[in-house]
């Protein structure tokens, strides 16, 4: 266990908790879809937490958290996306800060 996946775990939570608590008694589907990314994203770090996992192959982050969508096919990741969850979660915020959500 690293703090650097400490860390993203507890703010994968927190994120998660932020938007929970703001969403109202019948959220907008991209409210839902953000709720279920932080939610994934915290498990995926709960579970670099145990011994032996990570591998990612990202040169910023060689131990972090391999991203769950690399290698589905029903929701594969854009090309050139990496297993690295850090960079590719960065890259989604970048995405949706463009789109104008929170």
């Amino acid at each position: 266990m690293s703090y650097a996946n400490l860390r993203e775990l507890q703010s994968a939570l927190t994120t998660a908790s932020d938007i929970a608590f703001s969403l109202d008694a019948t959220p907008a589907p991209h409210e839902a879809d953000q709720l279920v990314d932080a939610l994934r994203r915290a498990l995926t770090a709960a579970g670099s937490l145990r011994a032996g996992a990570g591998a990612t192959g990202c040169a910023e982050h060689p131990r972090g958290p391999v991203d769950p969508l690399y290698g589905d096919d029903k929701d594969p990741l854009p090309p050139g996306w990496g297993r690295c969850l850090l960079c590719n979660d960065r890259r989604r915020r970048a995405g949706a800060q463009r789109r104008g959500w929170r």
